[in-house]
């Protein structure tokens, strides 16, 4: 697993959500991020809560959180922000990433 600062980043917002998710589940606060083809701009992003990171992630830690990617994704989220927004809408997970050329409403699909 390596370690690479620039390549994506935690928000505290989001390193405190998934702490507590972890902390009820009782499972690691490591949080996955992969990039899965499909959702109505061609990609979308899929979050999970991760026990181990895997031999190929790429990790960045925030407030002794985890943010695990895969190399693969990694490539279509390189200088992404992982952020946790509540709003009226309701809450959730906000990828902001900069080589998505467009996205969708819902803010979990995009397209490069």
């Amino acid at each position: 697993m390596a370690t690479a600062a620039p390549d994506i980043s935690l928000t505290p917002s989001a390193a405190a959500r998934v702490a507590a998710i972890a902390s009820r589940q009782n499972k690691p606060a490591i949080l996955r991020l992969a990039v899965d083809g499909g959702g109505c701009s061609g990609f979308q992003y899929k979050f999970e809560l991760a026990d181990t990171p895997a031999a190929d992630d790429i990790a960045v830690e925030t407030d002794g959180v985890r943010l695990v990617v895969d190399s693969v994704s990694l490539d279509l989220v390189r200088g992404a922000s992982v952020d946790y927004v509540e709003s009226l809408g309701g809450a959730a997970f906000r990828v902001t990433n900069p080589q998505a050329a467009s996205g969708c409403g819902c803010g979990s699909s995009f397209s490069i």
